[in-house]
């Protein structure tokens, strides 16, 4: 990605280094967060009149409006850090940690994520304007094995990239830039680019309602309808992570092999790729983010249309 001249974001935290061992968060960071300060429900009006007209996928919608649902958010693997009801975090005594300054990333790399941010900001800013909301950007904090969030808790690395709701935050620990290109096999930058985009997917589904919907959704369904309809969620903010890979095409600013490096990436974190990883079996019945190929598929949607219209992930198959 031709990322050297673009403008960087100013919503940047850098705590590489720091040991921010102030506590941990009582809660499954698999778990939920709600939604604040929302845009109006400009977005929201847009999707479902189309949802309405998806010949089949109707019952579907049926079922998943009579929940109460249309979206939510998580982050790349295990999204969004739960937020807890009072937002309690539960104080533990920890060793001080020594940070090895060689799994630190780079000021370069640092730099080009504020680069990516940037222009996530441009092109969700003049997306909102199209359907009359005001995009409100979200922060971006860089760390290394752990920190506390503005209301979800205390963050780690296994949790991997996470978006916090209740802060409007994105959360990457810098290590994950390294594993992405070794452990999951997906190098590459726009690979990364990729992994942030996701995230600020889901401070859109934040800002538009989308997240607070699924929350709301979510109390009363089985664990299963839970797991089905998460998956929808995941594969909408792959969408979106397509929608602004366009927008970087239409400025010209990306470079050969930067899209095998983005769909790569959504590949390696695939429900089924990481199960069979892990475990050596794959059960699809706990899937929460959907299959490598879905992924793939979703993420190149939202690169090829570009924009809300097609970004439906709730009506029909998701088998696209």
């Amino acid at each position: 990605m031709k990322w050297e001249d673009l403008r960087r974001s100013k919503n940047v935290q850098d705590r590489r280094g720091q040991n921010n061992q102030s506590g941990r968060t009582s809660s499954n960071p698999r778990g939920r967060g709600g939604g604040t300060n929302r845009s109006s429900g400009g977005l929201l009006n847009l999707l479902l009149p189309l949802l309405m007209s998806s010949g089949g996928g109707k019952w579907i919608l049926i079922i998943i409006l009579a929940l109460g649902l249309f979206g939510g958010g998580f982050g790349l693997f295990d999204g969004v850090l739960d937020q807890s009801s009072n937002n309690q975090v539960i104080q533990t005594t920890t060793n001080q940690q020594t940070v090895n300054t060689d799994d630190l990333a780079s000021d370069e790399e640092l730099d080009f994520l504020a680069a990516v941010l940037g222009f996530t900001e441009d092109y969700w800013t003049q997306t909102f304007e199209n359907y009359d909301m005001v995009y409100e950007p979200t922060s971006l904090v860089v760390y290394t094995a752990g920190t506390p969030t503005g209301g979800c808790g205390y963050g780690d690395s296994a949790a991997g990239p996470f978006y916090c709701p209740a802060d409007q935050t994105i959360y990457i620990d810098m290590d994950f830039y390294h594993q992405l290109a070794t452990r999951y096999q997906a190098p590459g930058d726009f690979a990364m680019a990729y992994v942030l985009a996701h995230e600020v997917g889901h401070h859109v589904q934040n800002l538009t309602g989308i997240m607070d919907e699924y929350n709301s959704a979510r109390r009363g369904a089985s664990e299963n309808t839970a797991n089905e309809l998460n998956v929808r969620l995941e594969l909408q903010a792959d969408y979106f992570a397509g929608a602004w890979a366009n927008y970087v095409q239409d400025h010209g600013l990306l470079e050969i092999g930067d899209l095998e490096e983005a769909m790569q990436a959504a590949y390696a974190v695939g429900d089924d790729t990481l199960q069979e990883a892990a475990y050596g079996r794959v059960v699809p019945d706990s899937f929460t983010h959907g299959t490598s190929q879905q992924r793939q598929n979703w993420f190149y949607r939202g690169f090829e249309y570009g924009d809300f219209e097609h970004s439906d992930t709730f009506s029909g198959s998701i088998d696209i």
